[in-house]
């Protein structure tokens, strides 16, 4: 059999987009496939954008998700690292319902896995994971490790940053580390946090308090790679009362519920999402600084676009045809460069020292808070 597309990575974009290929006839290669979410909280999770969960409803995964698990976010709160300035977004003033959705990785990709089960015309590859790849003229060739051969007009690596589906389609990428690592852990909080998420720049690290369910919030603390180390050998009460000083008590006292984790951050870019027969989609083709929360929508707006892009070729044009990834590879260029290039300068403008970059940064909050069309085109932005 020769399958219309062949996506190499099951995680949330490579998922999604088998997902979005309804109709086609599509192979899924992932080296395992989710299990039902636990009963406490994930360590990791996303702010899904309002226009990706969207995307996630037409999907019919987000009705998947269990409603006590996941939680609105109704305004943001952003300090500077001069105790007063302050960048507040608020969905009341906006005129929309929501900002966001705070929801669990575990979650997440358990129901848009249920979602591909019956699926027809798809065949789901879990036993055996990518071992190379072949391009010819008319089609491309996946081998699996246990020497399964999936021939396909399209391969898609949706891979992760250490893509073996870019490297073996020469695709180059440019990666550096941020130096910086985060910390990721659950509290339950003293005070409610009334779905507000709240982020606080410190002269390089980043510390940002989500909303979960209850009176519960996922920290994310990313901090250079020394002081990484040490947060995370905290005991749970010295770690709490860690963050309870640097948010300043906003949440009163916190306690520690899931055990903290660590990732290293780094950034990438493949010089070209696309090759023959191939295409790249997620952390494959970019991985930007979690500080704007975009990393999973990034890689949602990529499957989205690919599959909007093979919806709409012409009759006995094939999924791997040369001018349609070009569609694909323009369409998604001045999104990920633009969040590239934002991102990447927030980074390094909250990290300079001096009293120059301090004043710049602490202003330009304070301006940008004032300006109402301003700060509702940047929601906007991030809504989609």
């Amino acid at each position: 059999m020769v399958y219309d597309v062949v996506v190499v990575g099951g995680g949330l974009a490579g998922a999604a987009l088998a997902r979005a290929l309804r109709g086609a006839a599509v192979a899924l290669v992932s080296k395992t496939r989710p299990t039902a979410p636990e009963a406490a909280f994930d360590t990791r999770i996303y702010a899904i954008s309002p226009g990706n969960a969207r995307f996630l409803t037409g999907l019919q995964a987000w009705q998947r998700l269990a409603a006590e698990r996941i939680t609105a976010v109704h305004a943001m709160r952003v300090h500077g690292d001069d105790g007063r300035s302050l960048l507040e977004f608020d969905s009341l003033r906006a005129g929309v319902s929501e900002l966001a959705w705070i929801v669990e990785d575990g979650c997440l990709q358990n129901a848009i896995w249920q979602c591909l089960q019956a699926q027809e015309r798809l065949e789901l590859f879990d036993a055996a994971s990518f071992d190379h790849l072949e391009v010819g003229a008319d089609l491309a060739r996946v081998f699996l490790s246990d020497g399964r051969i999936l021939e396909s007009q399209l391969v898609v690596g949706a891979d992760g940053a250490r893509s073996r589906v870019r490297e073996q389609a020469g695709l180059a990428s440019t990666a550096s580390a941020y130096g910086q690592t985060a910390v990721v852990a659950n509290f339950s909080c003293e005070l409610p946090h009334r779905q507000v998420a709240m982020q606080w720049f410190r002269g390089g690290p980043v510390l940002a308090l989500l909303p979960l369910p209850g009176n519960h919030v996922s920290m994310v603390w990313s901090t250079g790679d020394a002081d990484a180390e040490r947060l995370r050998a905290l005991s749970p009460g010295d770690l709490a009362a860690e963050v309870e000083a640097a948010s300043g008590q906003a949440l009163g006292a916190l306690s520690l519920v899931t055990p903290p984790r660590e990732f290293q951050l780094q950034r990438l870019l493949a010089e070209r999402s696309t090759g023959p027969r191939v295409a790249l989609i997620g952390d494959a083709a970019h991985v930007v600084h979690p500080l704007a929360g975009q990393g999973a929508n990034l890689g949602f707006h990529d499957a989205r676009e690919l599959a909007r892009v093979l919806a709409m070729r012409e009759p006995g044009r094939d999924c791997g045809d040369a001018r349609l990834l070009r569609r694909y590879e323009r369409a998604r260029a001045q999104d990920i460069l633009a969040m590239r290039v934002v991102v990447d300068g927030l980074f390094r403008l909250f990290g300079a020292r001096g009293a120059a970059p301090a004043w710049l940064r602490n202003t330009g909050m304070t301006v940008v808070d004032r300006v109402s069309a301003l700060k509702n085109l940047l929601m906007r932005q991030a809504m989609n």
